[in-house]
Formats: C-alpha cells, sequence, structure tokens
C-alpha cells in the first residue's frame, strides 16, 4: 500500500513547505486568506525526511509579498516559500527572522510612544531567534515569542 498524499499542483501561487507542524492553521488568519475567497490548500502532520513532520499551505492565484514573508517567519521561521507560475517553481525564499521588524508588531509597552503617536511606526530589533525575543526600538522594552505569535495570529 502507497502512503502518498496527492494535492493537486497549482498553476500559479504560492507553496509554503517546512512550516511546524500545528502552525499552518495560522496561516489563512495571518495572510488574510480567512474570508473564503481564495483557493488554499493545507496539509497538516505531513512525513518529512528532513523534519519528521512538517505541515504545507498551497495558495493559489496569490504571490507573497516581503511583509508577510517577514510576519510567516515569526511563526514559521525556516519555512520554505515556493513561488510557482506555469505549474513549476519560478523562485524560492526562506522564512528568515530579519534583524529588525518595521509596522508589523505592537509593542506591549502601554507607555511607548507607538502606542500614542499615529505616525509613530514601530520598530522591533531582533535579539534572539529561539525562543524568539525581540526589542521595541523606541523604549527598549521586549516582546517575547508568545506576545508576537498572539499579535501576528490576531488572538
Amino acid at each position: 500500500m502507497d502512503d502518498t498524499i496527492m494535492i493537486n499542483k497549482i498553476k500559479e501561487g504560492t507553496v509554503i513547505d517546512h512550516i511546524p507542524v500545528r502552525k499552518a492553521m495560522l496561516i489563512p488568519r495571518i495572510l488574510g486568506l480567512a474570508d473564503g475567497k481564495d483557493t488554499i490548500a493545507i496539509l497538516v502532520n505531513a512525513k518529512s525526511r528532513l523534519m519528521g513532520f512538517k505541515d504545507i499551505v498551497k495558495i493559489e492565484n496569490r504571490i507573497l509579498k516581503d511583509d508577510e514573508v517577514n510576519m510567516l517567519s515569526l511563526i514559521a521561521p525556516g519555512a520554505t516559500i515556493n513561488l510557482i507560475k506555469d505549474y513549476k517553481i519560478a523562485g524560492k525564499k526562506s522564512a528568515v527572522i530579519p534583524k529588525m521588524i518595521e509596522g508589523l508588531l505592537k509593542c506591549p509597552n502601554g507607555h511607548c510612544i507607538t502606542n500614542h503617536d499615529p505616525e509613530a511606526r514601530t520598530v522591533f530589533d531582533l535579539v534572539a531567534k529561539e525562543p524568539l525575543e525581540m526589542r521595541c526600538g523606541y523604549c527598549d522594552i521586549a516582546l517575547g515569542e508568545q506576545e508576537a505569535l498572539k499579535q501576528v495570529s490576531g488572538e
């Protein structure tokens, strides 16, 4: 008996591979795909030679922007983003947590200027990748992995 799982190829779009198990379900919400207008395939707990098990997400007719890749890097660092054109991989990106993230996260410090001045755009500097720790560029308050995941996933 063959244990291969078949999922149709997509003509144009994005395939996000090497997602840590149980993180794929956050991706539609993070990317604003939860409205049901986009065709999405989500594979959870797929066997992986590299990871043991992994999740995979396919999104038809959508190429991810750099800020979307940055958001994905917070929940799935090391994920591979494959850009699909005419059923073939036309390019690859890796979800790498950037050294600095601008405008994607909110400072947890209620007194931070970024929470009161509409023109102040948040800036977080990467302190550590594992566990994730970032620091606000304005008030130097730490933002940990759980808070970043909560913000990115909209919970």
